[in-house]
């Protein structure tokens, strides 16, 4: 959501609703210096200034918990909002609990050092707040929530393939310019910080490169996720920063957030096709996901001086860019599109409009983002009851790839097949089709 931490299940596609919020560009009416920040590799976010607690305190609607973004909520430790400055300009607020970091000039110098960096991968840093006890970070907000939200929680569909291999990328970039820029360490690197702004691209939220509190920990994941020398010594350093990036890599590859020692276990194993994301239906390139997990295990290796550096993150995934570039608005009017001629082939094939419903059913094919074995089957049926067996039989064969263990797909063969005058082949696929109905009703009664 914000330039914060949220979270994110079903089994079915995805609708990835995006906000458009009026972003104004230039900086707080209140503040000196206005830019137009254009220049692209900023990501167009105005000059780092201060803010007073009254501005921030009107534009989050007095800290209404309406306004709360972060992850957990109100049961968050420091709270992020968003918010809106009298100039429309959309913002992120965190805000520390009290004594967070009691000494005003160490908040500001921390938060000045990140507020230096401007980079079009960043959430950016855009200003800060001390005023007595309230210590307040201000951040570009991010309108179209968090990786978790759209790899964990989705409602209709999961990110595509090639999205997953730009998110890695953006944030390899984003940690590499951190880095070049001197600030290397980052606090707590998980799917919850990396957000979605209006565009649909991926950003690296600015929260993470300073920690929740003067003496604070660094990690409030799971231990199971946290860098091995992190519980040794209590300290992050630019090689578990790489750590984290491994465990990120994973939740790309399995639209799960499971343990690094789990994952390690399967990449040992081979067991590679295990590890992938299911509901990604088979739609990615092996040898792209080969080098994703390879990269995966060499970030999550025990000792740190193993593990690659940000360049070498960079280095490996940009040239897995290899298809134009799909916003992600036109990824998501694409699949509000491929829906919508699934919706429309259905209520056709129920009104018995079989050739409505193969045009409709193979524009949603045809798109290739999603593989549904119903919807070949669907067709498969109409093409029967149109007198085009083979297309009928290909069909079947499809709905068979996708689903293996799926009677109705080998029913449809063997009625495509007895079509095709193949009666011998039709009574196997029939015996098969018999045999696989009889084990799944075993299956059901648990013997």
């Amino acid at each position: 959501m914000g330039c914060c931490e949220s979270k994110v299940t079903e089994k079915q596609p995805e609708k990835l609703q995006t906000q458009a919020h009026a972003n104004n560009s230039r900086t707080p009416t209140h503040h000196p210096n206005p830019s137009p920040g254009s220049d692209p590799e900023t990501g167009g976010a105005p000059p780092f200034s201060e803010f007073s607690f009254s501005d921030l305190k009107a534009a989050t609607n007095n800290f209404s918990s309406d306004y709360i973004v972060s992850e957990s909520g109100e049961k968050a430790p420091n709270l992020v909002y968003k918010g809106r400055l009298q100039n429309r300009r959309w913002i992120a607020v965190k805000k520390f609990t009290k004594m967070a970091w009691p000494d005003p000039k160490q908040f500001a110098e921390e938060a000045w050092g990140v507020g230096k960096l401007r980079h079009r991968r960043l959430a950016n840093l855009i200003g800060y707040c001390c005023d007595g006890d309230e210590r307040l970070l201000v951040a570009e907000y991010m309108p179209t929530d968090t990786l978790a939200k759209h790899l964990f929680h989705w409602e209709n569909q999961t990110i595509e393939w090639a999205m997953r291999l730009r998110v890695g990328l953006y944030i390899a970039e984003a940690l590499d310019y951190c880095s070049t820029e001197g600030r290397p360490l980052y606090h707590d690197l998980n799917a919850y910080r990396v957000l979605f702004d209006e565009d649909g691209d991926p950003r690296l939220s600015c929260f993470g490169l300073m920690r929740n509190s003067r003496d604070g920990k660094s990690y409030s994941t799971n231990l199971a996720y946290t860098p091995p020398e992190y519980l040794r010594n209590g300290r992050v350093t630019p090689e578990s920063v790489i750590y984290s990036f491994g465990t990120v890599l994973l939740d790309l590859l399995s639209g799960k957030h499971i343990p690094p020692s789990h994952a390690l276990d399967m990449i040992r194993g081979k067991n590679i096709i295990l590890l992938m994301d299911s509901h990604l239906e088979g739609k990615f390139s092996t040898e792209e996901a080969t080098v994703v997990v390879n990269l995966a295990s060499q970030c999550l290796q025990y000792e740190p001086r193993e593990r690659p550096n940000t360049k070498d993150l960079v280095a490996t995934l940009a040239p897995l860019q290899t298809k134009p570039e799909l916003s992600f608005q036109e990824w998501t009017q694409q699949m509000r599109d491929m829906l919508e001629a699934r919706k429309r082939g259905d209520y056709a094939f129920r009104d018995k409009d079989f050739k409505t419903a193969i045009d409709c059913y193979s524009q949603f094919i045809d798109v290739g983002t999603m593989v549904s074995p119903t919807v070949f089957a669907r067709r498969s049926l109409c093409y029967l009851l149109n007198e085009q067996p083979d297309a009928a039989l290909r069909d079947a064969m499809q709905a068979q790839c996708v689903y293996p263990d799926w009677p109705t797909a080998f029913y449809m063969q063997s009625v495509a097949l007895a079509k095709l005058d193949m009666h011998k082949d039709a009574a196997d696929m029939l015996n098969e089709a018999t045999a696989l109905e009889e084990k799944r009703q075993r299956g059901g009664r648990g013997s």
